[in-house]
């Protein structure tokens, strides 16, 4: 189910197979967040009976706190309007999820990303607490930061501060943006690890080498929902 991607990371996203996922984003309205939750976990089987969900998640920390992610994944476009046509002739779908779902949320918002082709899509290896940390690059593309890049992910992965879930790049949304999904058994974990990391002179070479091409970073603190097939 999680598969290895192979692309160019050279000149922009690219995918030689076409795998993609979709981060969909749900801001719900306040006070109907326990509601949406227990509406999509009953009815989500509508959709997943026609494409994959990698995992869901609410927002704990770091962010508006009644927000969910979704991530979604396709082997192409193709797939993709195949899926949608599916969905737009299922009575059942329309009726229990998607019309309770645009009565409980503000809005949607939608990105279309690719894994990028040096990591592969993990399963964490127990329940815990998952960080979404969002880079936004300066233009040029991977071409440009993508090396610098993968060397501050990769220090901090080698030297076990933080599990790596996922890092997903962006081809339809906000451009040069990379998010990069992280597990760790707890938000105290997290918070000891990335304390020890800001320390340690390996992480700080290859975090600062970076940072060049940084244009702004926001992390949030997820907790899973019960229907996530992470876990």
């Amino acid at each position: 189910m999680f598969l290895q991607v192979c692309s160019s990371f050279a000149t922009g996203p690219r995918q030689y197979d076409g795998t993609f996922y979709e981060f969909r984003t749900y801001c719900v309205k306040p006070s109907k967040m326990n509601e949406f939750l227990e509406n999509v976990k009953k009815n989500i089987h509508l959709q997943t009976a026609h494409s994959e969900l990698v995992g869901s998640w609410s927002v704990e920390f770091g962010g508006r706190i009644d927000k969910v992610f979704h991530i979604w994944k396709y082997d192409n476009f193709a797939q993709q309007t195949e899926v949608r046509k599916a969905l737009a002739n299922d009575k059942e779908w329309r009726e229990q999820l998607l019309i309770p779902i645009l009565g409980l949320t503000d809005k949607q918002e939608s990105e279309i990303t690719y894994l990028v082709p040096w990591c592969k899509l993990e399963k964490p290896p127990k329940e815990g607490v998952y960080e979404l940390v969002t880079f936004q690059m300066k233009p040029g593309g991977p071409a440009l930061w993508g090396d610098a890049f993968r060397r501050a992910i990769n220090a901090h992965v080698d030297l076990g501060y933080s599990k790596l879930v996922g890092v997903f790049h962006t081809e339809y949304g906000a451009l040069n943006r990379v998010h990069v999904l992280w597990w760790n058994a707890s938000a105290d974990s997290r918070a000891a690890g990335r304390h020890q990391s800001h320390e340690d002179p390996r992480v700080v070479a290859a975090v600062r080498e970076s940072v060049n091409y940084l244009v702004s970073q926001q992390n949030m603190l997820l907790i899973p929902t019960s229907y996530p097939p992470l876990e």
